[in-house]
């Protein structure tokens, strides 16, 4: 029970940041709602997507390599070869991105700014620098210090959002004299997200700078090995943001030209993003469970009883995340309003339940995922997690044109459940781990029934939430019946 303690005891400190901080965050939905038409926000929607496919590149996966070669030997030795890594490569990447700018920006059909590319070309290789210097915190067990700076950095974002948006706009027209009229540019528009976003990222730097500075760059056999074990990470990953960000890629392109009356393709691809916004708070619990579980799996690993420990930690995770999935979904149409300003983005509600069911799978699959990391048998992952990303191209092809952006999040949702049974099965042959099956599955399916029954029947308004409220206490009493009344959860 201590380590499970201690596990909770991180996940809830690196919880609470994730949720004080995307909350934080989250309140720039509104703002940007408000202050941007859908097609505007289709731009963010869609560059930020090509963001997430770019930043697997440039971390390649060295922050898990990282755990897994820290824990086995010299940490400053290998943080040394990590760092040195990507400093290099970051500088590398962007160079080319900024150097291909004005090219780029004219393949995506922004032919007018290259600059955006050159902001973003920037945030990617901030990030990709203090990546291992995060890691190395998690590592050495400092989840206030980590708080501390993820949520100082979202909170000058917000400001700088606030500032560029809202107070300038506002200033300006109060004062036409003001100083801020020959330097605040307001054909910006959606560029000012991104200079708010590298300003914030540039704030890192300092907090590092003795890390950055101490950097002996090394490579040699060492670098070699670890390039070996990242490899595989890197495929998993590129193939993991596919499932995630593939559809917000290509629903512009793959949907046809007026399948949703009155909206353009650019506009419903900014309508599917900011509902997809309202899915965050599944990936919230996966992102605080994550920081906290990767680096307690590689050093409880040597321990005898560490199948029995990774199955109370997965029980626990599935209790929580189907209780966390029924909630949102349940309340989600009362909420949703407070965050999209807009009537146009309130159309897309429907699909934040796929997605959430989706995020809950993902959560299982990455504790899965610790049979591959710990057998150092990463290749595995990395075709599995590839075999969801076809399947994740296949279903889009084949369901945006006949279902819109429904389509996108109905395959969202089958291809983690299809990657996280193939996990299963692979795994326990490798890597035995007693998991409750049986209850596991039997928690999930009383959440999804629960979530079909109130979306498809159709419920007079005014007690709409007396059934949503009766129907999470039904969960919350088999809960306490199964497990936590015969402490088999302890």
């Amino acid at each position: 029970m201590g380590q499970l303690r201690q596990l909770a005891g991180q996940t809830v400190i690196y919880g609470a940041s994730s949720v004080i901080g995307r909350v934080l965050n989250y309140l720039l939905v509104p703002l940007y709602t408000a202050v941007f038409a859908p097609d505007a926000y289709g731009v963010v929607t869609e560059l930020y997507a090509f963001v997430a496919f770019l930043n697997v590149i440039y971390t390649y996966g060295f922050e898990t390599t990282y755990f897994r070669f820290a824990t086995k030997g010299d940490s400053k030795h290998y943080f040394q070869i990590a760092q040195s890594s990507l400093i290099t490569t970051s500088f590398i990447f962007s160079g080319l991105l900024c150097l291909f700018s004005d090219e780029i920006a004219w393949t995506l059909n922004y032919p007018d700014d290259g600059k955006y590319i050159v902001w973003l070309a920037c945030i990617l290789a901030i990030d990709a620098i203090v990546a291992v210097p995060f890691a190395k915190m998690r590592l050495e067990g400092q989840p206030l210090k980590f708080a501390v700076l993820k949520l100082g950095n979202i909170g000058l974002n917000i400001g700088l959002n606030m500032f560029f948006l809202l107070f300038c706009p506002w200033w300006i027209a109060a004062h036409p004299d003001s100083f801020l009229v020959n330097i605040y540019q307001p054909e910006l528009g959606v560029g000012f997200v991104f200079i708010s976003n590298l300003i914030a990222n540039g704030a890192y730097l300092p907090f590092f700078y003795q890390s950055f500075r101490s950097v002996k760059f090394r490579f040699g056999k060492d670098w070699k090995l670890m390039m070996a074990y990242a490899l595989p990470l890197l495929v998993m990953g590129f193939a993991g943001v596919t499932n995630e960000m593939l559809s917000r890629v290509l629903l512009k392109y793959w949907l046809p030209e007026g399948f949703y009356p009155g909206y353009s393709n650019q506009a419903i691809l900014g309508i599917f993003g900011a509902c997809y916004k309202l899915s965050v708070f599944m990936t919230l619990a996966v992102q605080a469970f994550r920081y906290a579980f990767e680096p307690f799996f590689f050093s409880k690993s040597g321990e005898k009883n560490s199948p029995e420990l990774f199955a109370k930690v997965m029980h626990g995770f599935v209790i929580f995340g189907s209780l966390s999935w029924l909630v949102i979904s349940l309340y989600l149409p009362a909420f949703a309003p407070i965050f999209l300003r807009r009537e146009a983005y309130l159309t897309g509600l429907d699909i934040v339940p796929w997605l959430l069911g989706g995020g809950l799978f993902l959560g299982i699959y990455f504790n899965l995922s610790v049979w591959y990391k710990l057998t150092d048998k990463t290749r595995y992952g990395a075709w599995i997690t590839i075999l969801g990303a076809l399947l994740t191209i296949i279903l889009n092809f084949v369901l945006i044109p006949v279902i819109g952006y429904m389509g996108s999040a109905i395959t969202t949702f089958i291809s983690y459940m299809v990657m996280t049974v193939i996990s299963f099965w692979i795994g326990q042959k490798h890597f035995y781990i007693p998991y409750k099956v049986g209850k596991g599955f039997f928690y999930i399916v009383v959440a999804g029934l629960s979530i079909s029954t109130f979306y498809f029947c159709q419920f007079n308004q005014s007690y709409k939430y007396f059934i949503a409220t009766a129907l999470i206490a039904f969960f919350i009493s088999l809960v306490w019946i199964i497990d936590f009344r015969r402490g088999s959860i302890k």
